[in-house]
């Protein structure tokens, strides 16, 4: 009788155990933030942080997840974007719980991180973060004014086209707007639209944030990367305003947010000091 229980409890104790797969590095990051990344079973190829992340099974790549691998791992619970909407229905169907989040807008981001805050019973957690984030966004406003930022993304050594920048729907945009200056970019075009030089110099940026993670890693130096657009006709070139965010976590939104915005705080502290 006695082994009969062990092993009851044994299996019930299996199950009742969360047992989480993250399908982008943005979901993974805020579950390790919130404290329960000992419960992650699965994540993408693109989820190095934290570094506990490195030794979760791997199921695929952010836009290539693998099914079988996922429902190898029993997951009780897939946490997805938008873009893995046939997953997350396919899934539905084979009776695993899921979640499918927006995390493109500052307000998707605060929103999901409560969200799943809620779902993992760890409320508390996710409101410290929320909070965090927000006090961070209040240290940003009457630094300086109406200038025109642009945020690009990538190690571009050349400028003459294939240059991803931030868009009008994405939350860097919402960060220059809450900072009281304006996205260089003021355009229709959404998400993060390739431009080409006649383009950059018809916004002419008073401020450039170049977003190059892993420069180093590439064998890039920050000259290779500035001194291409310091040689265009734009404000930021005369004024020598283009300025370099080498870490990893620029381009992920997730818990990690505030520490992004504390440098958009520096930066923006070095152009008024300079300027």
């Amino acid at each position: 009788m006695f082994k009969l229980l062990f092993v009851f409890f044994a299996v019930v104790h299996v199950y009742a155990t969360d047992r989480i797969v993250t399908l982008s590095p943005s979901l993974n990051e805020i579950v390790f933030a919130l404290g329960k990344g000992g419960s992650v079973v699965g994540n993408t190829e693109h989820c190095k942080y934290p570094k506990e992340s490195l030794k979760v099974t791997k199921v695929g790549g952010y836009f290539s997840p693998s099914l079988e691998k996922i429902l190898a791992l029993e997951p009780t619970l897939v946490l997805m974007q938008k873009n893995n909407y046939k997953l997350n229905e396919r899934l539905k169907q084979l009776g695993i719980k899921t979640k499918l989040v927006k995390i493109d807008r500052l307000t998707s981001i605060k929103e999901t991180i409560l969200e799943i805050g809620q779902l993992l019973s760890k409320e508390t957690e996710a409101k410290n973060i929320v909070q965090n984030i927000d006090e961070e966004l209040k240290k940003l406003k009457d630094i300086t004014k109406n200038k025109r930022v642009l945020i690009v993304m990538g190690h571009n050594t050349s400028l003459v086209s294939r240059i991803f920048v931030a868009g009008q729907n994405l939350y860097f945009d919402d960060i220059i707007n809450a900072s009281g200056n304006t996205n260089a970019l003021q355009s229709k075009r959404k998400g993060q639209p390739m431009l080409n030089m006649e383009n950059i110099i018809a916004c002419n940026p008073d401020i450039v944030i170049l977003l190059a993670h892993s420069m180093e890693e590439k064998g890039l130096t920050r000259d290779e990367l500035v001194n291409p657009w310091l040689e265009l006709p734009i404000s930021a070139a005369k004024t020598k305003s283009v300025y370099i965010i080498n870490k990893l976590y620029a381009g992920i939104p997730s818990d990690r947010l505030a520490l992004f915005l504390k440098d958009f705080r520096e930066i923006l502290n070095d152009y008024k000091n300079n300027n």
